[in-house]
């Protein structure tokens, strides 16, 4: 059957060679290869298109297209084109700086490492479209990588699981936040918090029962006053008198001078702050060039969140 599915794209270079530089030795010459094999890809070429696209005049004239070959040419050139540009593209993927990405996280991932992880992925990889989704609820997140609806997701104490890769962020300490002038110092007793009114968030968001079940294993009591869903509105609370709360160290605003930021004693056991994505699902290079900087972020930031307790 004669057709130009068969068509390789080095015939077609042949072709356009032979065109800007009149004859087939130079044509040769340009794009590396000898003068019999450009002859034989144009044959191949008019075998393909089932007609002559060149006419040969003998002596030095220079070839000249045939009608059929002018058709060809216009071809030839915009398959080229586009096949520099896929290249292109392919390029800036394998690159990791093109590309979208689809990220889940929590809210304080969200306030205090997103900021300059976009940041930098916008200095990096200007071509990479992050859009994110903010949830509370890591069931979610989770099924979110699952279900390939994230690429990757930002989550905290994730259990090992075949299905997913958990890449270890950094881990964040636990601190309790008063009003200033209710606080003794830059520690307080575990014992002490069951004197006070707490406040919180919803009883089922992730991070409160984690910090329900870490107060609980050390024979507290919590009685919360009240219950809010918002990091920035708990602190809030807090400075106006409200009552005090125990909160991740990387979810607080410690250049609050009205609050007062203090290392529990015993120490809860920090959280773990994790990036993960689908085990068996190969994403764009973009997500590694994702992660990366999230660690370089997170090091810093968690850093910080440990030296917050003592302020």
């Amino acid at each position: 059957m004669i057709t130009l599915h068969d068509v390789e794209l080095r015939q077609l270079a042949a072709l356009v060679a032979v065109v800007e530089e009149g004859t087939y030795a130079r044509a040769a010459a340009r794009v590396g290869f000898t003068q019999s094999a450009i002859s034989q890809q144009i044959a191949s070429l008019e075998k393909s298109a089932g007609i002559t696209v060149f006419d040969r005049p003998k002596g030095p004239k220079p070839v000249e297209l045939t009608p059929a070959g002018h058709l060809v040419l216009d071809y030839a050139r915009r398959s080229l084109d586009n096949a520099t540009d896929i290249d292109a593209q392919l390029d800036r993927l394998r690159r990791g700086i093109s590309g979208e990405l689809t990220i889940g996280t929590f809210q304080s991932v969200s306030s205090r490492l997103l900021p300059n992880i976009i940041g930098q992925m916008r200095a990096d990889a200007p071509h990479v479209d992050v859009r994110l989704i903010e949830t509370d609820d890591q069931v979610r997140l989770v099924r979110g990588v699952l279900d390939n609806d994230m690429d990757l997701a930002f989550t905290i104490d994730q259990q090992p699981d075949p299905r997913i890769v958990v890449d270890v962020l950094g881990h964040d300490p636990f601190v309790v936040i008063a009003p200033a002038n209710e606080a003794s110092g830059t520690t307080v007793s575990l014992a002490d918090l069951n004197t006070r009114p707490l406040v919180g968030q919803p009883h089922n968001n992730s991070c409160q029962l984690m910090i329900d079940d870490r107060m609980r294993a050390a024979g507290l009591r919590p009685d919360y006053a009240y219950r809010l869903a918002d990091n920035a509105a708990v602190q809030s609370m807090v400075r106006s008198g409200m009552g005090w709360a125990v909160m991740p160290a990387l979810a607080v605003d410690t250049s609050d001078p009205l609050v007062a930021v203090m290392e529990p004693d015993p120490a809860i056991a920090p959280r773990t702050m994790q990036l993960i994505r689908r085990a068996d699902h190969t994403l764009l290079p973009a997500a590694d060039t994702f992660t990366r900087i999230a660690h370089e972020v997170a090091a810093p930031a968690l850093a910080h969140a440990d030296e917050s307790q003592t302020v």
